[in-house]
């Protein structure tokens, strides 16, 4: 599990990279063309919309993975060892609740909804725009098993160091 992780974690930390430097560009490339040359392009200000949107979501996900996301330790750092993992499990079922049922499910039925509609300035289905919201949801949930495996093992360990104590 540890090297799919990490496999997942490198497609992520790649996706996110290139989505930023593409969108830097494009950025850079809209600023020229309508400061210098008073002719913006609207398919450089669309696609980097639309890249923003889902580096953003690929982000999010990966910032899950590595527990990094935001939180408010103020009542857990009151709690006992075991109690701040039961606590640490606790919400990484509520986050993957939502990214399972809100983002998988839901997005996938939006995105699927969006099949048929074409964006005006790019010709892309708007589907596989809102596809990022899925692909997002179900790395979420994958990020929730490997987070929770490890928690279950330090709950583990926790008990045992407890006894030998």
């Amino acid at each position: 599990m540890e090297k799919m992780k990490k496999l997942f974690d490198r497609v992520l930390e790649v996706s996110c990279i290139a989505l930023m430097s593409v969108m830097t560009i494009l950025v850079t490339y809209q600023v020229i063309t309508r400061y210098i040359f008073n002719k913006p392009s609207a398919v450089s200000e669309v696609l980097a919309r639309y890249m923003f949107v889902w580096m953003v979501l690929l982000c999010a996900a990966y910032v899950f993975g590595l527990r990094e996301h935001m939180n408010i330790p103020f009542v857990k750092d009151k709690l006992p060892p075991r109690g701040r993992i039961v606590c640490d499990i606790a919400g990484e079922i509520i986050i993957a609740l939502f990214g399972l049922g809100v983002m998988a499910a839901g997005g996938y039925m939006g995105a699927v909804r969006q099949m048929g509609q074409m964006d005006s300035a790019l010709q892309v289905s708007m589907g596989i725009i809102y596809g990022a919201i899925p692909l997002s949801g179900i790395s979420i949930v994958f990020y929730f098993f490997y987070n929770v495996t490890a928690l279950m093992k330090e709950f583990k360990n926790t008990a045992c160091s407890k006894e030998e104590a």
